[in-house]
This record gives C-alpha cells, structure tokens and sequence, in this order.
C-alpha cells in the first residue's frame, strides 16, 4: 500500500466525499433550494483526544446539514448539548451555530452516516459506505474511552465497524457493552419524537451520561 492510500484508509472524514449517489444527489438538491446551507458531510467535532465518543445517526435537515456541525440547531440537539453541559463536557448549555464559541471537554460527537439523508433514513448501503470512517473514528480511540450510540442504527454501525456480530451485542436503552478497547453505551436517540412521546426523558439521559461519567472517572 502507497503511503497516500494508507492515508485515506485511515481517514475519519472526507469533506467531498459524493460515494452515495442518492446522497450526494440529495445534498445537491437541497443546495439548491437552501443556498446558505453547509450541504456536505458533516465532519466529527470536539476534542480529538476525547475519551466520550457520542455516535449519532446523520445529519439533521435542519441541523448539522444547515450548520456544518454535529446536532447543531435543530430539535434534537437541545437535549444533548444541555446534558453535556450538565455533566461537564460542554462549555455552554446550548448549541446555536458552527461559530458560537461552544467547545467539548473530553467529549466528540460524530455521525453513522456523515450526510443528510432523505427522511433522515439512510439506506444499507449509505452506512456501510460510512462505515469505513466510523471504523477508523474508533481505532484512534484511547483504551477505556466510552462510546455512546443514539439510537439502533447508531448501535450496529458500531458493531459492525469493529467487525463483530450484531447477534451478540442487542440494543438496548442503558445497556453497555464491552467492545474490547472501549465499552459501548446505548441510548435512545434524542430526537423529536422521542422526547415529545416521552420514549427518552430528560432523566433517562441523565441516567446513561452519568454512567458514561462514572466509568470514566474510575
């Protein structure tokens, strides 16, 4: 292997990445009726050594998609960002745009999926495609970090990355799991309907970020 293909095989992100024609198609067509919206894969942010990885699920249309950042001015991030804050990997309780001065201690969110998809649900092969980048987010991890996943997708996407069997690890809301180097947490997704339906409460997330807490402070 050339030392560039060992590069790009060891890449967490790639900002023109178009290997989903559905995606890539969709992104170009919401460009082109939100003209100031980011409509690109949206790249992992926080701290690079972070031993808190949050795995979400994709870009939100109105979020990261419109932001350029990780559950950043919709819905879904009003409940993550005051959580992290609440427990100390956040410098500011709410998350308003890329340049708002916000920063992670400790702590980085990524996506399964680094591009909007439509209807918010990426097929197959979207996330096997992205997968690939997952995989190597989690290699540079150090040992005994912790990786919470939102959601199911965000959950076999972890799994799968590490080359595991999906049978062997369920989700399930507050379970964990050890996945060798790191220990896996599952959450529900803090999504709308989630949190409106009363599925994910505040302190049921409370609950799964002071467990992440608590092993990481052992």
């Amino acid at each position: 292997m050339t030392n560039k293909a060992a590069s790009v095989s060891r890449e967490i992100f790639d900002r023109g990445c178009r290997a989903c024609p559905r995606l890539a198609g969709f992104l170009d067509e919401v460009n082109s009726r939100y003209p100031d919206y980011y409509c690109r894969p949206v790249p992992p942010f926080g701290d690079g050594a972070a031993r808190l990885l949050v795995v979400g699920l994709a870009p939100g249309m109105h979020g990261a998609n419109r932001t350029g950042r990780p559950f950043t001015g919709d819905h879904a991030g009003i409940l993550l960002y005051e959580t992290l804050h609440k427990f100390g990997f956040s410098s500011k309780v709410e998350s308003l745009s890329a340049d708002d001065g916000l920063t992670l201690r400790d702590c980085r969110i990524t996506n399964a999926v680094k591009c909007l998809p439509p209807d918010n649900k990426p097929v197959g092969a979207e996330i096997n495609s992205c997968n690939r980048f997952l995989a190597n987010e989690l290699d540079s991890l150090v040992p005994g970090s912790i990786v919470l996943a939102l959601g199911g997708i965000a959950h076999r996407a972890v799994v799968k990355a590490r080359g595991l069997r999906q049978a062997d690890y369920k989700f399930a809301h507050a379970a964990d799991h050890d996945l060798g180097t790191f220990c896996m947490l599952d959450s529900y997704h803090c999504s709308r309907y989630n949190t409106n339906t009363g599925r994910l409460t505040p302190a049921m997330f409370d609950a799964v970020f002071a467990k992440a807490k608590g092993m990481l402070d052992k």
